[in-house]
């Protein structure tokens, strides 16, 4: 089983201290939305964002849609092999159920996403599919146990993916940790928390691509294409 975490996420409603900014007020209004359940975007709320700290990390939720859509529907998630959380720049935890089929429309997931960190958990009734709690890495850590944790970082050691992919296999229950940001690094926090910095290509490059080429190769080091096949040919 592997765990992937995409750590430090541009996912968060509009913080208080810009509540009242013109462009944020206009924004909910033109959407009748309350103000405090809005999602922030960069792509709406720039100006509303320029005195915010942390700015170039924040207000880019369609980064962890990407990455999420990706991750969940990887032959690895779609075999059981695959656990997603995501942790946000403010300390929220997202645990994903494996079942889970995000909206691949961009607005139905900003929807999806304002109803999560309203309710808590999605949907209200039925089999759980996400859920949003208050806690940092660390804590998310104390919880799945990782045996091995990797922080995926141009500060790390330059590697290949499948070199990753070979040492992630020798555990048990390994963790990759994904930047779930624009631009900049992780936080000390976070790497110290890692048993390896690993770099994977020497420009930086976007969260659902590192997630993509790290799935395949850890499906390729467990053989995971050849049993697939295998399976659906028996069935034939």
């Amino acid at each position: 089983m592997l765990n992937l975490i995409i750590a430090e996420s541009s996912l968060e409603t509009v913080p208080k201290e810009i509540f009242g900014h013109p462009q944020i007020q206009g924004y909910a209004k033109k959407l009748g939305k309350n103000v405090k359940f809005v999602l922030l975007d960069k792509s709406y709320h720039f100006e509303a964002m320029a005195k915010l700290k942390m700015k170039e990390k924040r207000g880019r939720p369609d980064i962890i849609h990407f990455t999420l859509l990706e991750a969940l529907g990887s032959p690895l998630n779609l075999e059981g092999l695959l656990k997603v959380y995501v942790h946000t720049i403010n300390n929220y935890l997202i645990y994903v159920n494996s079942k889970t089929r995000l909206p691949k429309n961009y607005n139905r997931f900003v929807g999806l996403m304002e109803q999560l960190f309203q309710t808590k958990k999605v949907p209200v009734e039925g089999e759980t599919l996400l859920v949003l709690r208050k806690g940092s890495i660390e804590d998310l850590l104390k919880t799945i146990k990782p045996d091995y944790v990797v922080a995926l970082t141009r500060l790390g050691e330059p590697k290949s993916s499948i070199q990753v992919a070979k040492k992630l296999v020798k555990h048990k229950n390994p963790a990759i940790i994904v930047g779930g940001f624009p631009h900049g690094h992780f936080s000390n926090q976070t790497l110290k928390l890692a048993n390896e910095k690993i770099c994977i290509d020497p420009v930086g490059l976007e969260a659902w691509i590192v997630v993509s080429r790290i799935l395949s190769a850890y499906e390729e080091i467990i053989s995971l294409p050849e049993k697939r096949f295998l399976r659906f040919f028996k069935r034939g």
